[in-house]
């Protein structure tokens, strides 16, 4: 097992450098120029060759990977061009946002998911099964920027001073703040490779109210989540609703599912024991490629519902041409890919003990 995991992680390298290497060009070969982009009606000729000099875009592309890759190699992701901080700074802040939003997207929408198929397979043709997948069917047509408008409007507006109202934007309420966990634990350290994690997680908002014991600011995070995850994950919930009742109703025809039901065990045994575990091969494929459509839905998402997380960062960086950012962000991507990819191979094999990772 820890030979396939070194293997496949080895092999991923070439791949993310590829990608890379891709988008690298891609970001220099558009038109638009980032210096204008990036200081709008202050640019003037001389600011521009400067800025272009100092940030070294007048060098040939080659060589300006070549740098990147070395500054890479070192922990460096560079200087982001429109805010003027390090790129690892901005990852620092923003991407603990978007990855708690999708977590929360890809938890509701594959439970959610599984036992709406589970159900609608067990009561086949039954109105239970045909209710189940029309909505399903409805949820894949809904684009997430007109689902979050219509949940917006509908919990913040229309319900508005009644028990079901929901926060329309924002992460927390204004003025509620949670200390990091570097102020929390008394770290002295202002620098270094634990103090960035400390703040990662800090950011984290569920992660450092639930470890710090601040309920309140714990369930206002949640109650801010709620819209933003429910439009994120409806798309994926009803695909993996629609595959996971495809794939239980061929398992359940085999024949040690007759087998199992000749020999007297409950249908909930059946479903649950027998066939749930052979069925959940290519859901767990499903559920591993919903995490590409839920990054990329955070785009909007995050806009939509004003969530400051990578997605705004990486539509703001794609306006102002500011290609750190992009590259950067590109690159977390690419990894969590590959870690997704990774795990949903070593999960076949805990499904299914025939198959060999070797």
């Amino acid at each position: 097992m820890f030979r396939y995991i070194t293997q496949r992680l080895a092999a991923s390298i070439p791949v993310l450098v590829g990608i890379l290497f891709v988008t690298f060009t891609l970001a220099r070969v558009l038109p638009g120029d980032p210096c204008r982009a990036a200081l709008g009606e202050r640019a003037t000729d001389e600011l521009c060759d400067a800025y272009i000099k100092r940030f070294g875009l007048d060098r040939p592309i080659i060589s300006q990977f070549g740098i990147y890759m070395n500054d890479m190699a070192h922990g460096n992701f560079g200087r982001s061009f429109r805010y003027g901080r390090p790129v690892l700074d901005l990852m620092i802040e923003r991407l603990p946002v978007t990855l708690e939003l999708t977590l929360a997207a890809l938890t509701l929408s594959s439970v959610l998911g599984v036992l709406a198929g589970v159900l609608s397979a067990y009561r086949r043709n039954s109105p239970i099964d045909v209710g189940t997948m029309l909505m399903a069917n409805v949820g894949v047509s809904m684009p997430v920027f007109w689902l979050g408008l219509m949940l917006a409007y509908v919990f913040a507006l229309l319900l508005k001073d009644t028990p079901f109202w929901l926060a329309p934007s924002g992460r927390n309420t204004p003025g509620l703040t949670i200390p990091s966990l570097v102020e929390a634990w008394n770290v002295s350290a202002t620098q270094g490779t634990g103090y960035s994690i400390l703040m990662f997680l800090s950011n984290l908002h569920l992660f450092n109210a639930f470890v710090t014991g601040n309920w309140a600011f714990f369930w206002d995070t949640i109650k801010h989540l709620i819209l933003p995850a429910a439009a994120l994950c409806t798309i994926p919930m009803s695909i993996i609703a629609r595959m996971t009742r495809s794939s239980l109703l061929e398992v359940l025809g085999q024949d040690y599912i007759r087998t199992a039901r000749a020999k007297g065990l409950r249908d909930v045994v059946v479903v649950y024991r027998h066939a749930m575990r052979n069925a959940l091969l290519p859901v767990v494929t499903v559920i591993g490629l919903s995490l590409g459509s839920l990054l990329g839905g955070a785009v909007l998402t995050e806009t939509i519902f004003n969530f400051a997380g990578m997605g705004r960062l990486l539509f703001d960086a794609i306006q102002a041409r500011d290609y750190t950012i992009v590259q950067s962000v590109t690159l977390v991507v690419a990894v969590v890919f590959v870690v997704v990819n990774l795990i949903v191979d070593l999960t076949y094999a805990f499904l299914d003990p025939r198959i060999r990772l070797s």
